[in-house]
């Protein structure tokens, strides 16, 4: 029995192709911080953002996520009010998950310059899919924010 060949056109490139190729660049708003009176003690603070938001770069459509911030300060906090307006800022912006938690740990670490910290990306099921993103700064860490 003889077969036929198929010509089977390969796509080298996906329809995502380009939408976060500047995403690295985002102007975000500042992080503020304030002085850290206990320097000299190795502690952690944990916050959470349960209803964080964000867009699908793709389809448009909103993205919910639960972040959770950990970290331990050296001579600086965050200041809570201004994260708050940073997390908003997100809310009109087309990002994926795993950029979206590269690009808050990088701008969290530019600003306090913690010790170490994590961020986690819980988002919710798309298309049947649970994404989670785990990125850690410090401690030893071989790929660390810059």
């Amino acid at each position: 029995m003889r077969t036929q060949n198929s010509k089977v056109k390969i796509q080298n490139h996906s329809s995502y192709e380009g939408l976060q190729k500047d995403i690295r660049s985002l102007k975000t708003p500042k992080i503020e911080i304030w002085k850290n009176q206990y320097s000299d003690k190795e502690y952690t603070i944990v916050m959470e953002i349960p209803e964080f938001t964000c867009i699908c770069p793709k389809t448009g459509l909103p993205d919910f996520a639960a972040i959770k911030i950990e970290y331990s300060p050296l001579e600086f906090c965050i200041e809570l009010k201004s994260l708050k307006m940073y997390t908003i800022f997100y809310r009109n912006i087309g990002i994926f998950h795993e950029h979206l938690t590269n690009k808050m740990l990088e701008d969290f670490v530019k600003a306090c310059r913690p010790r170490w910290a994590r961020i986690t990306s819980e988002f919710n099921p798309r298309g049947g899919i649970k994404t989670t993103v785990v990125r850690e700064y410090g401690n030893g860490m071989r790929r660390e924010a810059k």
